[in-house]
């Protein structure tokens, strides 16, 4: 039996969510497994213990589509982020898994202690994987050297090569009872309240919206537009309830709409390479995607509202078979119990 240290990347709620299935499945494969958040305090509440929490290298959102890099720059203490890479003890574990989170991957590298990434990102970064007309050298190189890896097992939306698994839907979304209830949820986080009311308000009156916003503190009605703060049971169960989906190009919540036979319309953060490949990728699944919320964008929005299309996924659940399958080749020498006795299933349950 061995030690594992798991880190997650903060920002957001997609790395969280995807340990709330991972978390569990590790610590029935290991003897002791440590858990590290770096980021801004997170929305969603942790069912698990965490034993190291950092400031790491989080962005904060801003409120008109992108990342706020004023604020992102001035919240991040270089000193606070090396002390925090110096201290973080990566050579006293057997095994340090990473979910695109720069302490623990710079804390590696700065020992030579090999990192395995288990991230969306790596499989963004795979030459298989879709990528935008345009490209974004520099945001590419942000994504490449943000959280350094010695080993990458990725998700993404489709199986682009044999490295590349679909999404982790976690058991709260596989146990939902999906129904239409006639209105639209809302998560674009980058957006503040304001404008997203004001935008969805040009569109028909007759549309219910439900938006989560994480600039909202109180829950607000304006007319046919409801807003809420993020919390993970409301979202959900709007999440069950909705007729589509409008949302950033993020991957945890576009995965779980179409995981939900939810119609789909995304909106890529600006200056956020990873949001574009991931729009790039669903626009080749036949997801609508539209840059921003001018005028002309409108029109597509209601458009979608009229139309009832709904892309068809199979994302079968094999967190489980992905997790031993690192385990085996990441360490070979180890006694997992559960690995040794599920591993020629594990090998047969992951897609070909």
């Amino acid at each position: 039996m061995s030690r594992i240290l798991y880190a997650i990347q903060g920002t957001g709620n997609g790395h969280l969510s995807r340990a709330l299935d991972v978390v569990p499945l590790l610590q029935a494969r290991c003897e002791q497994l440590d858990v590290l958040v770096s980021g801004p305090p997170a929305d969603l509440p942790l069912p698990f213990d965490v034993k190291y929490r950092a400031q790491g290298m989080g962005f904060l959102f801003g409120k008109k589509g992108g990342i706020n890099f004023v604020k992102t720059f001035a919240q991040f203490n270089s000193v606070k982020f090396l002390h925090e890479v110096r201290h973080l003890p990566v050579e006293s574990y057997d095994l340090v898994i990473s979910d695109f989170e720069p302490v623990s991957s710079w804390a590696c590298r700065l020992r030579h202690v090999p990192c395995v990434a288990l991230s969306h990102q790596s499989a963004v970064l795979h030459p298989a994987a879709p990528r935008p007309d345009r490209e974004d050298p520099a945001g590419r190189a942000v994504l490449k050297h943000y959280a350094p890896s010695t080993a990458q097992y990725g998700f993404h939306f489709q199986r682009y090569a044999p490295e590349i698994s679909t999404p982790v839907i976690r058991q709260q979304v596989r146990e939902l009872s999906p129904v239409n209830e006639g209105h639209y949820t809302v998560y674009l986080p980058a957006f503040e309240e304001e404008i997203l009311v004001e935008r969805l308000q040009h569109l028909s009156r007759s549309v219910r919206w439900e938006v989560f916003s994480k600039h909202s503190a109180v829950p607000a009605e304006y007319g046919n537009v409801r807003v809420w703060p993020v919390s993970g049971p409301a979202f959900l169960d709007s999440l069950a309830r909705s007729a589509g989906v409008l949302c950033g190009a993020g991957f945890e919540t576009p995965a779980e709409a179409l995981y939900l036979g939810k119609k789909l319309l995304v909106m890529p953060m600006k200056q956020q390479y990873e949001q574009q490949c991931n729009a790039a990728a669903l626009a080749k699944m036949g997801v609508p995607v539209i840059k921003n919320f001018k005028d002309k964008n409108l029109d597509k929005i209601d458009q979608w509202l009229h139309q009832d299309e709904v892309i068809a996924v199979d994302y079968p659940d094999q967190t489980a078979a992905v997790i031993d399958w690192l385990l085996r080749e990441q360490l070979p020498g180890s006694s997992f119990s559960k690995t040794a006795r599920h591993a020629e299933r594990s090998e047969a349950s992951l897609p070909q």
